[in-house]
């Protein structure tokens, strides 16, 4: 069929993601392949002194979202969308959205970004002898429980940005089994929440008095591939508020943004891992077996098919090269000079190639909110030099390329060096990647390892949630997620792979040696 044809017989796919900055909408044909996509921007909140986007934002996001891909479809192909073969919703993990009886939020959305909660996820690492990270829900509902909020009694439903928007649209309360290990740890045996971790949360508030456990108000897993409902004719109105999408379209268990990475990067087998690199920054490896302890840098979740992934999530990463290239942008205008944003990055970030391996001593932190890898609860950006520096466009653009996945190269090195995991193929993806050879070079710098990057890397998320609707509706021979991705959606293409350089390697060791020496300027930053 041609991509017309797919569309008007409701055969394609919908995958829809709510990153940080963008939600995103991408529809795919039966081989797999983006036909048309849409977008929305958006930008969190600092309320009360929480991150938050407000449900509002949510609903008229998504719709805005898919008004545009309608808009996409209708240029491309002159055609409407009517009908699809299935659908699937991801998010930002973890958060914390929790609500009443009557279905309403009780406080407003608390995303992965806030780092208000290391009172709550230290006491819960220690009670469960595993690293329970601060973005976690488990953390957020134990903190909210710690500083007597009052809306804690009323909860039923604890979920996350995906789920809930699942929920809204199907009438089925479930999630991903990938998700579902950023509430509270999975056993990958079970493929569902840790009983044993369940039973001791609830020892410790039953002295509280709560009319709910743990269970009763958590969703149920689910494994990719399983039935997790079907849109409902509210939910096509909640989607298509002009009214042409029909209800009854299969909808695929909702997944995390970490999840649907791996699937877009064909990184849900042992031994394979991709870096995720936008507003925040996220590296996944598929464990063959646990670590030997926890790691407080290390969060340990799943592949949406259930096994057992070590990640390391860093709060930052590109938002404050951003915030330089929109400065260069504000001096081109300046003199008068028309701006190409994707000519601006292009050039800054190939400039960057120029610099010397350890960035001339030149140092940059890009802590826009806490950064708990590193111990911090709040951040400030800082560009740190001495006077004998080598201070050049070059080394300052590749030194905020190196500060933008530093965080990722601490947490990293646990793994690589000390556990001594190992990989055979990592591949990225994200913003960090849109400039060919420039993200990966830097990369396979601090990892000390080859990087592939993918055509469709630009994809993304909502690439891979659609990619995960497909195998729920298009796996006849019932293949494993891993071997359905092997075998039919990349039939073998690995990307293009880029090998470190051993100059760049010990440029990037000594980077993060200073880098690390230099942390006290971060913290005495933050607290003044």
């Amino acid at each position: 069929m041609t991509a017309k044809q797919t569309i008007e017989a409701g055969k394609a796919i919908l995958g829809i993601e709510f990153g940080s900055t963008r939600i995103k909408a991408v529809l795919i044909d039966e081989q797999n392949r983006p036909i048309a996509q849409g977008s929305h921007e958006w930008e969190n909140q600092l309320v009360d002194g929480l991150w938050t986007y407000s449900i509002e934002a949510v609903w008229y996001g998504l719709q805005d979202c898919y008004a545009d891909l309608r808009r996409d479809v209708r240029m491309q192909y002159n055609c409407e969308i009517e009908a699809l073969a299935a659908i699937g919703f991801s998010a930002m993990m973890h958060g914390y959205m929790a609500f009443g009886k009557d279905g309403q939020i009780l406080v407003p959305f608390r995303t992965w970004r806030n780092t208000n909660t290391g009172k709550a996820a230290a006491e819960l690492s220690k009670l469960f002898n595993y690293n329970i990270p601060l973005r976690w829900s488990i953390s957020h509902l134990y903190e909210a429980i710690l500083d007597n909020e009052e809306h804690v009694k009323d909860i039923r439903f604890l979920t996350t940005l995906a789920g809930y928007v699942h929920w809204q649209v199907t009438g089925q309360f479930v999630l991903g089994v990938g998700d579902a290990s950023g509430m509270i740890p999975v056993d990958p045996a079970t493929k569902t929440y840790d009983a044993e971790m369940v039973r001791k949360f609830d020892e410790l508030v039953a002295p509280r008095g709560f009319s709910w456990k743990l269970l009763d108000i958590l969703p149920r897993s689910l494994g990719a591939g399983e039935n997790a409902g079907f849109l409902t004719p509210e939910g096509a109105q909640k989607l298509d508020v002009s009214g042409h999408l029909k209800a009854g379209i299969p909808v695929c268990p909702p997944e995390g943004d970490a999840g649907t990475g791996m699937v877009a990067t064909n990184a849900v087998k042992q031994r394979t891992g991709n870096v995720s690199a936008g507003t925040s920054s996220f590296s996944m490896i598929v464990l063959e077996k646990p670590l030997s302890k926890p790691y407080e840098p290390i969060d340990l979740v799943t592949t949406p098919d259930g096994s057992l992934v070590a990640m390391v999530h860093c709060n930052n990463c590109t938002s404050d090269i951003n915030a330089w290239v929109g400065l260069f942008k504000e001096y081109q205008q300046l003199l008068g000079v028309p701006v190409d944003m994707n000519e601006l990055y292009g050039r800054l970030f190939n400039k960057a190639l120029e610099g010397d391996a350890d960035c001339g001593g030149l140092m940059a932190y890009n802590y826009v909110s806490g950064e708990p890898v590193m111990g911090l609860t709040d951040g400030r950006p800082l560009f740190v030099r001495s006077a004998g520096d080598k201070f050049n466009l070059a080394n300052f653009m590749r030194a905020h390329l190196y500060g933008a996945i530093g965080v990722l190269k601490v947490g990293n090195d646990i793994l690589l060096k000390e556990e001594q995991v190992r990989v055979d193929r990592i591949t990225g993806h994200g913003g960090y990647f849109k400039t060919p050879g420039v993200g990966q070079r830097m990369l396979a710098a601090a990892l000390g390892s080859p990087i592939s990057v993918m055509e469709t890397a630009g994809e993304g998320g909502a690439w891979g949630i659609a990619l995960l609707a497909g195998y729920a509706v298009n796996n006849p021979g019932r293949l494993s997620l891993a071997d359905y991705l092997e075998q039919v959606v990349f039939a073998g293409n690995t990307g293009t792979s880029i090998a470190p350089t051993a100059e760049d390697v010990e440029g990037f060791n000594r980077y993060i040696e200073t880098y690390k020496r230099y942390l006290p300027i971060e913290q005495t930053a933050i607290g003044l």
